[in-house]
């Protein structure tokens, strides 16, 4: 990882979201950095790049030759880093592999199997360092990771983290649940599950006391997999650390039901997190596909998050969210690739997959209805990044370019077409020359008439990894296209 310079200034274009319906573009200007990588200074629209430097180190007092200078090019801007709410860091291997299957087939048939293996820590590493590194190079800077049921596969997931610079939440997946979870994959007890975690907690806690860039995560699979004694002596955890919960809620009809039958004391899914002390404002629920009435009621009553994951809803034949009837309640929503049950490590992937899906909803929905449920542009790149900060909790430090924020950031870059940009066939100019080699740059070409929304726009649909130039986190340069 690149040793961080002890001041830095970007120069360029940057654009965030200013609110869920807005975004902000800010041209000729200037964000400067310092040693701990927050933001201390925002120059907008100056005269020229030179100009924004000027007034950036007048306005910090820093001296020029006592600060990195980055420059973004005329083709390139600045954007916040993505932010994954919901992602198997242990599922990686199956990515795109989901055959015929629905949920629970698919649980058993492909996941399980693959996450018991993990307890070969040789093969963990393997399994751990490829999506920590995928993640970085789409340019996801925050990731609320699940882990295995093992110890020390999870240790080691948090040492990657921490050594990539990659800001993570990990967790151990807590399943105790006898006759659901194969004899080979479980939590011998309650206690067990509960002192196994305690043990991931305290590594983390040593490895980075302050959660700077590790924090541990409590993970109750879902409710299927997992006892009421064990999900209570985790909210039991969760009261004594102060930490986050995560989960998953009404993922899949068939899911819900067995639910009803192995809780029916509870009076729904969302009720059995909530008897059991976990339906509070450090929960991140995955999912929440087929949530009633009363279930949202009670979820936008206890603050509980929502992890939107639209690839995987579809690939997995789930259903599709109903993103504007959930923030209608004010509940907050954030992007989750749900690797592997998404087939794809990018939340640019998943902000265009929630855009999409939105559409089916509204062809679902009353006439009157229909365009409201449609979500935009602007709003499902606020998800992928002011809103995931929400469901994290980190919406204070991460997700926009203001002072006092960390420089969690992407450098995005494209294509300009040419008049030189001649088809060519087998490799040849036409005119049977060999041709020269271009460089990749991916699927966004920009002709220069667009305005700045329609290359957002462009990169939202057209865009990919080629287009991530350079990833920061806490003002460390973490990935970098070659």
């Amino acid at each position: 990882m690149t040793k961080t310079p002890s001041k830095q200034v970007f120069l360029g274009t940057f654009v965030h979201s200013k609110s869920a319906q807005e975004l902000d573009s800010v041209r000729n200007g200037a964000v400067a950095v310092d040693e701990a990588g927050k933001i201390q200074a925002v120059v907008r629209d100056a005269a020229n790049a030179d100009d924004a430097l000027t007034q950036a180190l007048k306005e910090t007092g820093w001296q020029m030759d006592n600060v990195q200078i980055t420059r973004a090019s005329e083709s390139e801007f600045y954007f916040p880093g993505f932010i994954d709410t919901h992602i198997h860091a242990s599922q990686f291997p199956n990515s795109g592999i989901f055959g015929k299957s629905t949920l629970l087939d698919w649980l058993h048939t492909y996941t399980f199997p693959l996450e018991s293996s993990l307890k070969d820590l040789t093969k963990a590493r393997k399994v751990y360092n490829a999506v920590v590194r995928r993640t970085l190079a789409h340019g996801t800077t925050t990731a609320a990771y699940y882990a295995t049921v093992d110890v020390g596969a999870t240790n080691l997931l948090s040492d990657l983290c921490l050594s990539a610079g990659q800001r993570a939440f990990v967790g151990r997946t807590c399943m105790d649940r006898p006759g659901f979870n194969p004899d080979y994959y479980s939590d011998a007890s309650p206690e067990a599950a509960a002192e196994a975690t305690l043990a991931t907690i305290e590594h983390i806690n040593k490895i980075d006391p302050q959660h700077e860039i590790v924090a541990p995560i409590l993970t109750p699979r879902f409710a299927p997999s997992c006892t009421e004694e064990s999900m209570s002596a985790l909210a039991k955890l969760q009261k004594q650390h102060n930490l986050l919960a995560q989960t998953h809620i009404s993922e899949n009809e068939n899911e819900i039901q067995l639910v009803a039958e192995l809780y029916p004391d509870s009076k729904s899914y969302a009720n059995v997190y909530d008897d059991c002390g976990l339906l509070n404002s450090k929960m991140i629920l995955a999912h929440a596909v087929h949530l009633t009435e009363e279930e949202a009621m009670l979820i936008s009553q206890r603050r509980a998050k929502i992890a939107h994951c639209p690839c995987s809803n579809s690939s997995l034949t789930s259903g599709a969210a109903r993103v504007r009837w959930l923030w209608d309640k004010d509940i907050d929503i954030g992007l989750g690739t749900d690797v592997s049950g998404g087939y794809s490590p990018s939340i640019l992937e998943a902000a265009r997959q929630a855009l999409l899906v939105s559409r089916h909803v509204a062809t679902g929905a009353v006439a009157a209805q229909q365009e409201r449920c449609k979500l935009t542009v602007e709003e499902v790149l606020f998800l992928a990044t002011r809103g995931g900060a929400q469901v994290v909790g980190l919406e204070d430090k991460i997700g926009g370019f203001e002072v006092g924020k960390d420089w969690d950031a992407q450098l995005i870059g494209w294509t300009c077409a040419s008049d030189g940009d001649a088809p060519a066939t087998n490799g040849h100019a036409t005119n049977g020359t060999p041709a020269a080699p271009r460089q990749e740059e991916g699927n966004m070409i920009v002709f220069g008439w667009e305005s700045w929304d329609d290359i957002i726009a462009k990169w939202l649909f057209c865009g990919d990894d080629r287009n991530t130039k350079s990833v920061w986190v806490k003002g460390r340069l973490v990935h970098a296209r070659g």
